[in-house]
Formats: C-alpha cells, sequence, structure tokens
C-alpha cells in the first residue's frame, strides 16, 4: 500500500499519496511537519527540515495536483494551477522539483490558502 499523508492548512484538509523515490521516503521519516504557507501563483510551497538532491527524474513541467520537493530551498510545494512562469494552464516550478506525490482529489482546494497560514503535513497511513 502507498503512503498517504494528510495535509492541513487553515480551513483546508487534503490527503495525498507519496510515491516510492528517496526523496519521498526522507520527508515520510520526518513526518509530522510544520511550516508556514508562501504561495505563488497557484503553488503553495514552504520549508521543511530535510535536505534531498536533485533526482534524475526532477523536471520543472508538473501536474495540477502534484506534489514536489524543491532541492533549492528545501520546499515542499503543492501545485494547483498556473504560476507566474507558467506557459499557459499547467503549473510550472520556478526551477527542477523531485515529484513525491500526488493530492487526491481536487488539488484547487489550496487555492483557500493564504500566504502565512501555518501548515502541516501528517501520516496518514503506511
Amino acid at each position: 500500500m502507498k503512503k498517504r499523508i494528510h495535509i492541513t492548512a487553515g480551513e483546508v484538509s487534503i490527503e495525498a499519496e507519496l510515491n516510492d523515490t528517496l526523496t519521498a521516503q526522507k520527508i515520510w521519516g520526518a513526518l509530522p511537519i510544520t511550516g508556514i504557507a508562501n504561495r505563488w501563483g497557484d503553488e503553495i510551497y514552504f520549508e521543511i527540515p530535510v535536505h534531498c538532491d536533485l533526482e534524475p527524474d526532477a523536471r520543472m513541467d508538473v501536474e495540477v495536483g502534484d506534489i514536489g520537493y524543491w532541492p533549492e530551498g528545501d520546499g515542499f510545494c503543492i501545485f494547483f494551477g498556473p504560476t507566474p512562469v507558467s506557459t499557459g494552464p499547467k503549473p510550472r516550478a520556478y526551477s527542477p522539483v523531485n515529484i513525491i506525490g500526488k493530492v487526491l482529489g481536487d488539488a484547487t482546494i489550496c487555492r483557500k490558502i493564504k500566504d502565512g497560514t501555518p501548515i502541516s503535513i501528517t501520516r496518514l497511513q503506511e
């Protein structure tokens, strides 16, 4: 069974599934994690106490609902629409990210998360 996480920020509560990458495993091992949400277009990101290098399949072009890890800022990223560097309706990261999982359900609910909102990630199941 895939590892599932619960992300809470203000009134927003979502579940996500982590993949089996090294980065996702390191983040799972560091849970629970709390931080302060930053908005960048339709992306939420915040610094986490995990450091990983770029993985071979790291990329800038991502999908709505993708969860990424941004090595340049030790950032946990949730993509739910276009960002300031997007060239169309899809999200695009500022620089390459490791894709570590996917939001289960409608990721656009993250539009309700305001800059500066406390955010937490906890384990849901293994």
